[in-house]
């Protein structure tokens, strides 16, 4: 490989590369992002050599804007050294490898360094046989230094730190899924590399079929495969993993925020069939004060599994009902699938063959298959006329009221063809036409174009909402439109185990709304698995029961006491928190953070944080270590660096460990292990039925203060409609003898909550001014507060030990 010409173009904005084949393009896009896109034997696959054809992404947000400028110089006739948004690429224009660089001065770091790529011809596959799905045409080779950690990939089992693994991307519906099983529903072709605690990421913008080595077969490179004609690379800096978050997410875009009752418990079931089933799961939680704010409903509600149909023998009349739930404070949550059924005269089928919206055989004719409904048609999302008409097909949920859906069987799941083709999984066949693209190519890429059309819909037809849109499958760019859940998952120790990896390593991929099934979707529950299950779940973005038609009933009250008791405590906890949980999603809507987050993502430098994926953290001080196996009535936990308080069930405030160790906490079946690291402080309110508004009447502030205070933030506003809210900063400042608590606030106010604080980790309290009262009692300093309060002066027995907490507010 040999590149004997350069140009830089656009203004300075991008630089191409070129020999007698290959061709190379490099840009900034943004500050911190370096993007190369290798084209090999791009003069055999082009008419324009060596001027590539732009390329439409699924996952770069529309509004991206204009690239940054770009230097470009030579060296020694071997070596180029492009310039821009603070990185730098080094080419070796014999060889084709390059690095890309945090800096072009003498003290910038190795970011990424390509060993090489290149393309081979794709060989003719014979008919379907052992070796048809090695369909690798572009390679690339990154060196994987000794020692570092590969997080994210998007939906992928295993633990957080995927080195030693090698993975597919291709959506597949996988049912049931195991806890070695790959692929699975959601492909995000994008890893965070932590190296001695620094990090970067690569993003590799390719929907096709993709495979990654990651120093599996070769320890000591990553090695990544496409079925497709190049790889689109992009090198994102750091240091920290939440900068490399926050890069990608202004890359990809960045999640709505959630309305808050979905933030609520949610209840979920395929078998619920009737309106009367409902209805007695609704007044099932209401008679045992279970909090309860969502009822999904599953294919059960439609008339012969027909999209945008509903079954009015089995649910007369839908509108009333969603009205009567919402009396209730609970929200229908619709599934929705994108196989469209085959039938003269039914109005979905009749204007998608009208208006030519379905995908087409490598022949030209409209692709015929099974889903639910047999036979179906498949609507192709990858056109933006589709997407317009699907948004349109809304109406219906518009009329009946319904203000979220979940978007299922869409990586797209086909069961069977008319005309048998070459697929992979139960999925449309490799040579299927979406316009003028392969399913090849845009296989994985096929949910995000359906819940873009969902969020468009409620735009247009219920402007006045704040949806909630749910996904099975997606791309990277899907947290965009959708929220993600883990699939069917089963009623097993080792997928509760399973979730909290897979959840965080969403988060890690720029999912930040992420969660799985409940107790699980399929086989038979018990009922220590779903009280620890619940448990949890504490944590996750979004929290759902949801099982299996043929499967034993799992709604919390099936197993009787001790479990309705202890699975009631801990929805109750869950509520407790809607303050914290809802200010980490507004949040994750600015800088792409997820509510869940691995213990990885805010100490990258310690090695047993790194690899520790059964607890996880709320914010980047609230730890939470459930129990995830039978029987267990104690379990080890690891504490970062900090002194971390015991707040088990989020009640008193008690016991402060040192970090930096592993403990053993005791946690009976009605306890959950939680712990609040110094320098923290977190929002919680008085457990409710459902959610109403998330201006709270009530508030407490848990506080571990450090020598230096604390921070602690909380994001209020109506919970629904527009996201024009008020964000709270509470700050406490050490200054000898003296503790200064400032409350200040920013945007539209609202009404003023009744607020106390409990602090720990303050020595002897001699006095306090500003509070209406107080006690101090071993150590737990209780406030009470008044309404509108802006200010309180702790005077304190002896200024504090230690050395000051200088961690910055930025993390939420």
């Amino acid at each position: 490989m040999r590149f004997t010409s350069f140009e830089a173009e656009q203004g300075g904005r991008q630089v191409r590369v070129w020999g007698a084949a290959d061709l190379l393009v490099v840009s900034a896009p943004l500050p911190g992002v370096l993007r190369v896109r290798l084209l090999p034997e791009a003069r055999a696959q082009s008419l324009n050599f060596p001027h590539p054809s732009p390329k439409a992404s699924f996952a770069l947000r529309p509004d991206l804007p204009e690239s940054v400028a770009l230097s470009v110089t030579e060296a020694d006739g071997t070596e180029l050294l492009v310039i821009g948004g603070g990185l730098a690429l080094r080419l070796n224009r014999h060889t084709g490898a390059w690095q890309a660089l945090s800096g072009s001065g003498p003290s910038a770091r190795v970011l990424a360094e390509a060993l090489g790529w290149a393309g081979e011809a794709p060989a003719p596959r014979p008919p379907l046989d052992a070796t048809r799905f090695n369909l690798r045409r572009t390679r690339l080779s990154l060196a994987a230094p000794k020692g570092a950690a590969y997080l994210g990939f998007g939906e992928k089992v295993g633990p957080l730190d995927k080195r030693g693994m090698a993975l597919t991307f291709w959506n597949t519906d996988c049912f049931p899924h195991h806890t070695e099983t790959d692929p699975l529903y959601v492909s995000v072709p994008f890893m965070t590399v932590l190296d001695a605690g620094r990090a970067h990421g690569v993003f590799l913008d390719e929907p096709w079929r993709l495979e990654v080595d990651v120093a599996r077969a070769h320890p000591d490179e990553v090695r990544w495969a496409s079925a497709g004609p190049e790889l689109d690379v992009y090198v994102i800096s750091g240091p920290r993993p939440a900068d490399v978050l926050r890069r990608y997410t202004d890359l990809t875009g960045a999640a709505p925020m959630p309305p808050l009752w979905a933030l609520g418990a949610a209840q979920s079931r395929w078998g619920y069939r009737t309106e009367a089933d409902l209805r007695a799961v609704i007044a099932g939680y209401r008679e045992r004060q279970l909090p309860l704010d969502s009822v999904y409903v599953d294919i059960d509600y439609l008339d012969a599994y027909k999209v945008w149909t509903v079954n009015r023998a089995n649910f007369p009349d839908l509108k009333a009902f969603v009205r009567e739930a919402a009396g209730q404070g609970v929200k229908l949550v619709p599934i929705v699938d994108p196989g469209v059924k085959v039938e003269a005269g039914y109005d979905v089928y009749e204007e998608a063959v009208r208006g030519d919206h379905l995908v087409r055989t490598a022949r030209g004719e409209v692709l015929v298959g099974e889903v639910w409904p047999d036979p179906a048609v498949f609507p192709d999302f990858t056109r933006p006329e589709v997407v317009g008409w699907w948004a349109g097909r809304h109406r219906l949920f518009a009329e009946l009221g319904i203000q979220g859906q979940w978007n299922d069987m869409n990586e797209p799941a086909c069961f069977s063809l008319r005309v048998p083709r070459e697929t992979e999984g139960k999925t449309l066949p490799y040579d299927a036409w979406h316009g003028t693209r392969t399913h090849l190519e845009v296989h994985n890429a096929y949910a995000n174009g359906m819940s873009e059309a969902s969020r468009a819909g409620y735009a247009r037809l219920s402007p006045g909402i704040r949806p909630w849109i749910l996904t099975r499958a997606g791309y990277a760019g899907i947290q965009r439109h959708a929220a993600v859940w883990t699939g069917d998952n089963t009623a097993t120790w080792s997928h509760l185990a399973l979730s909290l990896p897979m959840i965080q390593g969403l988060g890690l991929s720029g999912v930040p709304f992420a969660a799985a099934d409940v107790g699980g979707f399929g086989g038979d529950t018990t009922g220590e698995l779903l009280a620890r299950w619940y448990q949890a779940a504490v944590g996750y973005a979004f929290l759902r029961n949801h099982a299996a038609l043929g499967t034993a009933d799992q709604e919390p009250w099936r197993f009787g006491e001790p479990y309705t008791g202890v699975i009631r405590a801990a929805l109750e906890w869950r509520y407790r928190l809607l303050p914290h949980l809802y200010t980490l999603a507004h949040t994750a809507t600015r800088t792409g953070l997820p509510v869940m987050r691995p213990l990885a993502l805010h100490f990258p430098a310690d090695e047993d944080a790194v690899r520790e994926d059964t607890q996880y953290l709320l914010g980047d001080g609230l730890l939470v270590a459930p129990v995830l196996r039978a029987g267990h009535r104690k379990r080890l936990v690891y504490l970062p660096a900090g002194r971390w308080a015991e707040v088990f069930n989020l009640g008193q405030l008690g016991t402060v460990h040192e970090g930096g160790q592993h403990i053993v906490a005791h946690a009976p079946l009605d306890t959950l292990p939680l712990y609040l690291r110094e320098g923290e402080a977190v929002p919680v309110t008085t457990p409710a039925q459902h959610t109403t508004t998330a201006r709270w009447e009530e508030l407490s502030w848990l506080v571990h203060a450090s020598p230096a205070g604390f921070l602690g933030q909380l994001y209020e506003d109506l919970g629904d409609g527009p996201v024009r809210g008020r964000l709270t900063r509470l700050m406490g400042e050490r200054q000898g003898r003296r503790l200064l608590i400032r409350r200040e606030t920013q945007g539209e106010a609202g009404p003023e909550a009744r607020v106390t604080m409990r602090v720990v980790g303050l020595g002897h309290v001699r006095g306090v001014q500003g509070a209406v009262n107080y006690t101090y009692e071993d150590g737990l300093l209780t406030l009470t507060l008044p309404a509108r309060w802006t200010g309180v002066t702790l005077d304190l027995e002896e200024e504090p030990e230690g050395e000051p907490d200088t961690r910055s507010e930025e993390n939420g």
